[in-house]
């Protein structure tokens, strides 16, 4: 199985889109959808960003890498009664049966960052998108001590093993001359590309931070990897603690809940 597949089939990320939904509505009221217009939502998961913009009365197609959460987005349309929504099964690095130019806008929030030919995935993304079209990103950054997932995946990191040899962190598409250099080998002149840091906030009304660490721990593949590393290691309790600590300095819930605001780059970019 291709790893990428295989590290987001591993759990179940519906535990963790169930925190991002309210931040998913937001972000994609900030767009300007109409329903006029195709949009291409790639690393959709179960549909956190791609149900609100079905509602908008667009003509959605979510792709992910990974077959649970398309079975789940599809379960979750056809509940909504979206009929102009749909999830498939596809790779970022090679959306292969999507035409050219088929989309007035390409969406991947925290979704195809974490494919694994990053040149691939800005190739792609530009070919599937109408010319005059926009392509919109929302990237983690790197070693950013205001995003939680970022610092999250930092901790997680430094209990498991070396990547392999040639991997490329996910991490670099939250780094401005990384995402010029890979769009502009896709064609993409530096001036039709912005880039601006924003918010996505992680909110619980009734689950408090130790138990949002928890549905990490079981349920996102990269954290699930550090915990199965840290337990042969005998450094499970630390990487809990690490975690744990991380989850509390961010919350900004009153009363119980949890309410975690994590910066990452939003870019925009017009073909």
């Amino acid at each position: 199985m291709n790893p990428n597949q295989a590290l987001w089939e591993k759990g179940d990320f519906t535990a963790i889109a169930a925190l991002m939904r309210r931040s998913g509505e937001a972000l994609v009221q900030s767009l300007g959808v109409t329903e006029d217009m195709r949009v291409l939502d790639l690393g959709c998961g179960d549909g956190t960003t791609a149900v609100p913009l079905a509602q908008t009365g667009a003509d959605v197609l979510g792709i992910d890498i990974a077959k649970n959460l398309v079975d789940a987005g599809n379960q979750r349309a056809a509940q909504a009664g979206l009929r102009r929504l749909r999830f498939q099964h596809g790779d970022a690095c090679s959306l292969q049966g999507v035409p050219d130019h088929a989309f007035d806008l390409a969406l991947s929030v925290f979704g195809a960052m974490f494919a694994p030919k990053p040149f691939d995935v800005a190739k792609e993304m530009v070919r599937v998108t109408k010319p005059g079209g926009r392509i919109v990103m929302g990237n983690w950054i790197p070693n950013d001590p205001t995003s939680f997932v970022s610092q999250l995946l930092k901790i997680s990191s430094s209990f498991t093993p070396p990547p392999p040899e040639g991997f490329i962190s996910p991490m670099t598409w939250g780094v401005e001359a990384n995402i010029v250099e890979r769009f502009a080998q896709a064609g993409i002149g530096k001036d039709r590309i912005s880039m601006v840091r924003d918010s996505y906030s992680f909110v619980s009304d009734d689950r408090e931070p130790a138990h949002v660490i928890d549905l990490f721990r079981r349920f996102y593949g990269p954290t699930m990897n550090a915990f199965e590393a840290a337990q042969k290691n005998g450094a499970t309790d630390s990487l809990h603690q690490q975690l744990l600590e991380l989850a509390k300095s961010q919350n900004r819930a009153a009363g119980g809940g949890t309410s975690i605001a994590a910066t990452f780059m939003r870019v925009t970019v017009r073909t």
